[in-house]
């Protein structure tokens, strides 16, 4: 039997590493899964390029190979059009889409909530996340805006942003590992990105995105000046997405050009892409 899915990035609203509770938006950025299974003796053996951690997807294809109880082996290829280490959701994207494309291609129903836990489960063994990243997983895995409590792996709140706004993607070429991190300290700026929970708990989304950005990107040595200019040429918001060092500003149509050329550096990519509202269930037997 053979499946594929395909899943989406995500941009940050707040991060959850301070407090254990974040908020993120579903960008249209697609990673794709293909599983097929193989013969029990076969195992598990995975296909991903050079940008995607091979961990990520071995233990995402393990673990949804076990959860079957079949006595079968699984080959998983992984495409994807999202720029790793950037703060987009690449890894939950992955994760989403192996452990969807698998179970399928297993014959095993899962929920989307299932999906999600298994796929944050092996981003921990991956050691790709620092919190589980379970706001990212619910924003790549069900589109619009989450909310979310990631130590208890819950779902808060289910939105949208309003309608006729794209993202515009500063996507530098520098990456920020999640290994590099684990000496930081983020209890200093906790009181900052509690606020800009709160501001997100009341919907006040762009709000939040910049209050975020500015208690984070310090801390992260990610430069808050082309988020700076992006609201200058007319985004409605803008700011550091996870732990960067890409930066997204949200605009309406007619000030994108605008936003996009506030952005440039001349050494970073810059991307214009449309917002993700629909559940990751594009399955194809």
């Amino acid at each position: 039997m053979k499946a594929q899915a395909i899943c989406f990035g995500a941009g940050t609203i707040v991060n959850a590493i301070a407090t254990g509770k974040g908020a993120a938006f579903g960008l249209a950025l697609r990673a794709t899964a293909t599983a097929e299974t193989r013969p029990e003796g076969f195992g598990v053996r995975v296909h991903v390029p050079a940008s995607i951690d091979p961990a990520l997807a071995q233990s995402s294809a393990t673990r949804v190979l076990r959860r079957s109880r079949r006595k079968a082996g699984l080959e998983v290829s992984v495409d994807s059009e999202i720029p790793a280490s950037r703060g987009l959701k690449s890894s939950s994207a992955v994760a989403n889409a192996v452990v969807l494309a698998g179970a399928r291609a297993l014959g095993l129903d899962l929920e989307a909530h299932q999906i999600i836990r298994i796929g944050v489960d092996a981003a921990l063994d991956a050691g790709v996340t620092i919190t589980g990243a379970f706001d990212d997983a619910c924003a790549s895995m069900f589109g619009g805006v989450v909310l979310t409590n990631n130590a208890a792996r819950k779902l808060l709140a289910v939105s949208r942003l309003p309608e006729g706004l794209m993202a515009v993607v500063q996507i530098p070429p520098r990456v920020i590992t999640k290994p590099s991190l684990l000496g930081t300290d983020f209890s200093t700026i906790r009181p900052e990105v509690e606020e800009a929970f709160r501001l997100a708990l009341g919907g006040e989304y762009f709000r939040a995105i910049e209050a975020n950005s500015a208690a984070y990107a310090p801390l992260l040595g990610v430069d808050e000046g082309p988020a700076i200019r992006a609201r200058a040429a007319g985004a409605v918001a803008a700011g550091v997405t996870g732990t960067g060092p890409a930066i997204i500003a949200l605009a309406k149509p007619a000030h994108v050009d605008a936003v996009r050329r506030a952005m440039g550096d001349g050494d970073s990519e810059i991307r214009v892409v449309g917002l993700n509202t629909t559940e990751s269930r594009e399955v194809v037997a």
